[in-house]
């Protein structure tokens, strides 16, 4: 049966309750498990003043922090629902997502209001500051904010117990192009991708983490912050963008027993660091020798994992393929790796598995609470999407019942849309996806029709597809060559002055890196749609 999150959380609090719970790794802010309920507190005080039903709407958006972490605990624990919004989307498309979300409260960090207007979100009754819950805006004068913590009793029911089958939370997982795909997950959804982190990666008491991915995704918000605050972990947070360098010096300080990452951050440590000096023709003759082999093994195993900080257990791989040389690697020398599969819409596991049992080029196995099926004649040999229904499925996608139906089968399964096979231990291996979203270096989801329907309406282009290359974007245009003296300009002056207009428009992680013309217009199906398989 499936713990209620809240029921963790009022077992390990009164456990931990003078002990650290929340830090930001480089800010002011550092929080007891007492102090965090009294935030807590101190802010369902604020939501019932301002009349807060349950199941409101309350939208949070900032970059990682201990308060982002507070707002969520204090929203989820009221009854109001959270609308998670990731702080890289553009000011213009939070709005939207605001206005679609009917969200009553916005919570900010001052990174993200700067570029947003009070005004474009008239259903809006109060804006306050992530930084300090102070009150930015409001529309109900004398109503306020304690200044002070609220004085909680340490007992196991500092969180109310909501229904585990109701709306916690709506996270949207792309800008505002179309119909928003605003993702609806319940607490049971939640609780149990919580009890799955429990099982398969035990921290084995008091340990510390570290947060990086982003918050406002279902990866880093399961991975980096609930399932670890479960067990009373010490939660670390990258309160700037996390550069390599400081993230090597939050691990060697930190000492994180887990660190949650997308293939990029090991391949680039292994192909710079590590696999040269392997590649090495002396070195290679060496480790044809059994005991030397060993050596060399155990030297770079310690050397990697002193790195990462010397107390790591597991090393978790998400959003993307590993390259298979660098995860062949990291299972000769015995480094903790684990590669899982999932997404939002299973907030977000659908496939992991304990270390020792970790099948190369999987994805894991899939996860207690869940059923598998791919969608072919021979599962074990045959190619098809992969379906999935359980515990972890999401309700559907907020007020987009078309994007709901397309997403569910007539029975109940839920499609990827992700291309695989399974072996006789439902060990699941990714061959493909139907889906266009690409993986940006710290997590993001980035989605190539978004970025095209901003660039196809730009002077002289007709037709565009992104594609990522080398970790770069390149947008594909083929352009209007017929209305060039239009232009007054050439198509690649043009198309200059398109990518700096485009860059104004996209969040840093989903910046175009360069514009390439074509000659011809891209290849299309039947009915018109482009072949972007053939466009690499």
């Amino acid at each position: 049966m499936t713990k209620h999150l809240f029921a963790h959380y009022n077992e390990i609090f009164p456990k931990y309750w003078e002990e650290p719970a929340l830090t930001d790794y480089n800010g002011t802010d550092n929080y007891t498990f007492k102090e965090v309920a009294e935030q807590v507190a101190r802010l369902r005080n604020y939501f019932h003043a301002m009349g807060i039903r349950q199941g409101d709407k309350i939208a949070l958006c900032g970059r990682n922090c201990a308060n982002w972490a507070i707002s969520y605990l204090a929203i989820a624990s009221y009854g109001a629902v959270i609308v998670s919004v990731l702080h890289e989307f553009s000011g213009e498309d939070i709005e939207t997502l605001l206005n679609h979300s009917d969200s009553r409260l916005l919570i900010v960090g001052p990174y993200v209001w700067k570029n947003m207007n009070a005004e474009h979100m008239p259903g809006l009754e109060a804006i306050v500051s992530l930084t300090d819950f102070s009150l930015i805006a409001t529309k109900r004068e004398g109503v306020e904010i304690s200044k002070e913590p609220l004085q909680v009793p340490r007992n196991n029911h500092i969180f109310t117990m909501r229904d585990i089958d109701d709306l916690l939370l709506i996270n949207y997982t792309s800008g505002s192009t179309g119909s928003p795909k605003g993702v609806m997950l319940t607490y049971r959804n939640v609780s149990a991708n919580i009890d799955t982190g429990l099982h398969f990666l035990p921290p084995g008491g008091r340990q510390n983490v570290v947060s990086m991915l982003p918050l406002a995704h279902m990866y880093g918000q399961l991975a980096e912050f609930l399932y670890p605050l479960a067990s009373g972990c010490h939660i670390h947070f990258l309160t700037k963008s996390p550069t390599p360098t400081l993230l090597m010096k939050a691990f060697a300080d930190v000492h994180p027993y887990i660190i949650v990452t997308v293939p990029l951050v090991i391949e680039k440590i292994c192909k710079r660091a590590v696999m040269p000096a392997l590649e090495k023709p002396s070195v290679q003759k060496l480790l044809k020798y059994p005991v030397i082999r060993k050596l060399v093994v155990n030297t770079i195993n310690k050397k990697l994992m002193k790195a990462f900080g010397g107390q790591l257990k597991y090393f978790i791989v998400g959003g993307a393929a590993i390259n298979p040389d660098v995860e062949k690697l990291l299972l000769d020398i015995k480094f903790p790796l684990v590669v899982g599969y999932g997404m939002t819409e299973c907030g977000p596991l659908i496939g992991g598995c304990f270390v020792h049992e970790f099948v190369p080029r999987s994805g894991g196995h899939i996860l207690p609470g869940n059923e598998i099926r791919i969608e072919s004649n021979d599962p074990y040999n045959e190619v098809g999407e992969i379906l999935v229904r359980g515990e972890h499925v999401m309700q559907g996608y907020y007020k987009n019942e078309e994007a709901t139906r397309a997403t569910f089968t007539d029975d109940g399964w839920m499609r990827t849309g992700d291309l695989g096979l399974i072996d006789k231990d439902n060990n699941i291996f990714i061959k493909g996806r139907n889906k266009t979203m690409i993986l940006g270096a710290s997590g993001q989801n980035i989605y190539p029709e978004e970025i095209e329907g901003k660039l196809n309406d730009m002077e002289g282009v007709v037709e565009s597809v992104v594609v990522e290359r080398e970790g770069k974007l390149i947008a594909l245009v083929f352009p209007d060559y017929e209305g060039e003296l239009r232009f007054r300009q050439t198509i690649p002056e043009l198309m200059k002055e398109n990518l700096q207009k485009l860059n104004e428009k996209l969040p840093k992680y989903a910046q175009i890196f360069n514009i390439e013309l074509k000659k011809d217009e891209f290849e299309k199906t039947p009915k018109r749609s482009i072949k972007r398989f053939l466009y690499k």
